[in-house]
């Protein structure tokens, strides 16, 4: 993969997807020789296609864009409903999710389609992430 590369990847609206997801954007930055960025861009890519998943209940697209000292990160879904940060209590099972991808992430956002059809919701993180020291990914089963 180089500096102008993307990688694109469709998967169903199953719980599945978002593993399928986190093993394929895992392997492209593995073998383009970015591992600084692979445990936050792994972990961004599944609270992504998670939202998608149970959210927007449509096929969604992943795709993978390096740039100059950062990985984008797109999930397109065929929702117009905009994903909203929110504060849930400590006990709640669920709901933090953007708020991960805000942490592991210089920056995201959403964009909606130009057609109306659907939204793309994207990251950036950095190649070289200070955020969270490496960790074997492959052993992951969630």
């Amino acid at each position: 993969m180089n500096a102008a590369a993307v990688e694109a990847w469709t998967f169903d609206p199953e719980p599945s997807s978002t593993r399928a997801a986190r093993r394929l954007v895992t392997d492209a930055l593995e073998a383009a020789a970015l591992d600084g960025a692979v445990t936050s861009a792994a972990l961004v890519v599944s609270e992504l296609a998670t939202n998608a998943v149970l959210h927007a209940r449509t096929p969604f697209e992943v795709r993978l864009r390096v740039g100059a000292g950062a990985v984008r990160i797109e999930v397109r879904d065929g929702s117009t409903r905009r994903p909203t940060v929110r504060n849930f209590s400590d006990a709640a099972s669920s709901g933090r999710g953007l708020q991960v991808v805000q942490q592991l992430s210089e920056e995201w956002g959403v964009e909606a389609d130009a057609d109306g059809s659907g939204k793309t919701v994207w990251a950036l993180v950095a190649v070289d992430d200070p955020v969270l020291p490496a960790f074997d990914l492959s052993a992951a089963e969630w």
